[in-house]
């Protein structure tokens, strides 16, 4: 129940039930309360149609038969209480003008028969505006006349007027509602996509160890349980990271003991075998003892390489950057590889401009780089018998005509020393480019 009560859909169909009901259920209410707001806003004791004002006024008149000028004044005083906005007044026998209402009314002060037929002849229709009535004081038609004019915007009763407002502001409430659904709707959805939009932030804004962070869960909707599911992928991720860390450090760490552990058996495999080099042995023990003293340099340098990879993947490594001139470093480097290709009867082409190279390196580490690839072509290019170092376009290039670097080699390694030469390369902030087919290898190194 209380997942059901949770649920965006369960509060979105609620919001389209309140908004379905709304309407059928406003309309009698608001028609209850127009028409008993009708009943308060007319005057009981005024007249607003035409008819009725005009038969009020004449019942009037002739029940002031007989009254005097002070009980006509008085009646005129009430009327004009009445109705305030009207004109009103009254001519005695003679024709003389009395007590005009408001006082500066302007009609003749003394009527004549002629002044009393053009004032009838003006006043008269359904359309004229005011609307006035004139009627005879008392029963004999001697006691003279009295005038009532009322403006016809005046005799629009409030309940008439309200009635007239109510035709047009019934599609207002109308239009008032759908767009009070439309609101709901959009902030309810406004709602869901602030949300969705704030995982999305958490998802793709990482912390410094690449995970992302976990997130607040503020309801137990359908979001809340996917911004819970999100917090559990984070939280099993920084398990797997930390597990991940800790055998990381566990494996570098073995690999440094066993660096260390098996240097003390190969020095003592080299020295017995510089040993037996003095003695006099036959052309097979020659030739295994030259097996032995290859195979151990070779682990030596394999020890070597594991160690060196293992010191620089945890930043361990010595590294002291300077200036340095990479033209006299790469001939000091290859000067010492140059009898190893020239006995190996390699065709060699050197191209090294006298001009100064200069870039921000490791002097150690670039030697250690480039003894590296010397070292890969003297052994795993042989076949070629082709190795050329040259500058062009202050980019330092290698290239041999071996088998390329997917081509079989009698002492294939595991590929470490590649992968020290990247890791060094990168720290030293210099790009490097392999070409490799069966035609041969060409390796560019430049500044990033």
């Amino acid at each position: 129940m209380k997942k059901l009560r949770n649920s965006l859909l369960t509060q979105y169909l609620l919001i389209i039930l309140v908004a379905t009901l709304i309407l059928p259920l406003s309309l009698p209410v608001v028609s209850v309360i127009f028409y008993n707001s009708l009943e308060k806003v007319d005057d009981p004791v005024r007249y607003y149609n035409g008819t009725d004002l005009e038969n009020m006024w004449i019942e009037t008149a002739k029940g002031l038969s007989g009254a005097s000028e002070a009980e006509i004044h008085q009646k005129l005083l009430e009327m004009n209480h009445i109705y305030q906005e009207a004109s009103m007044y009254w001519v005695d026998d003679s024709g003389q003008t009395r007590d005009k209402f408001p006082s500066s009314l302007a009609v003749p002060d003394t009527w004549s028969a002629s002044d009393a037929v053009e004032f009838m002849k003006q006043n008269r229709g359904y359309t004229v505006d005011p609307f006035t009535v004139v009627a005879f004081i008392g029963h004999e038609q001697q006691e003279g006349f009295m005038v009532l004019q009322v403006p016809r915007t005046d005799m629009v009763s409030p309940s008439d007027q309200l009635r007239a407002k109510y035709n047009y502001m019934f599609p207002i409430a109308l239009l008032s509602i759908f767009a009070l659904f439309i609101l709901i709707s959009m902030l309810f959805f406004y709602r869901i996509r602030k949300r969705l939009l704030h995982l999305q932030k958490a998802m793709a804004t990482p912390e410094a160890t690449g995970i992302p962070a976990m997130i607040e869960v503020t309801k137990e909707d359908e979001i809340g349980r996917l911004e819970q599911s999100f917090n559990r992928m984070v939280k099993k991720l920084e398990t797997s990271r930390s597990r991940e860390i800790e055998e990381e450090e566990l494996r570098k760490e073995l690999i440094a003991n066993l660096s260390h552990d098996l240097r003390t058996p190969l020095t003592t495999i080299r020295g017995h075998a510089y040993r037996l080099q003095k003695e006099s042995l036959s052309t097979k023990g020659q030739e295994s003892l030259d097996f032995i003293d290859e195979k151990v340099n070779y682990m030596g340098e394999l020890i070597e390489n594991l160690l060196s990879y293992t010191l620089l993947t945890t930043g361990k490594y010595p590294y002291y950057p300077e200036k340095v001139d990479m033209t006299r470093l790469i001939r000091n480097s290859f000067s010492s590889w140059y009898p190893v290709f020239e006995n190996h009867q390699f065709t060699i082409e050197v191209d090294i401009p006298d001009r100064q190279l200069l870039w921000e390196v490791d002097p150690q580490w670039m030697h250690r780089v480039l003894d590296n690839l010397f070292q890969n072509i003297a052994r795993h290019a042989k076949s070629g018998q082709f190795v050329a170092v040259r500058v062009e376009n202050e980019a330092i290039i290698l290239e041999d005509h071996g088998p390329g670097m997917k081509g079989k080699s009698n002492q294939t390694g595991i590929g470490i020393g590649l992968s020290i030469i990247s890791l060094m390369l990168k720290e030293m902030k210099l790009d490097w480019d392999i070409e490799t087919s069966e035609r041969g290898t060409k390796i560019k190194i430049q500044k990033r």
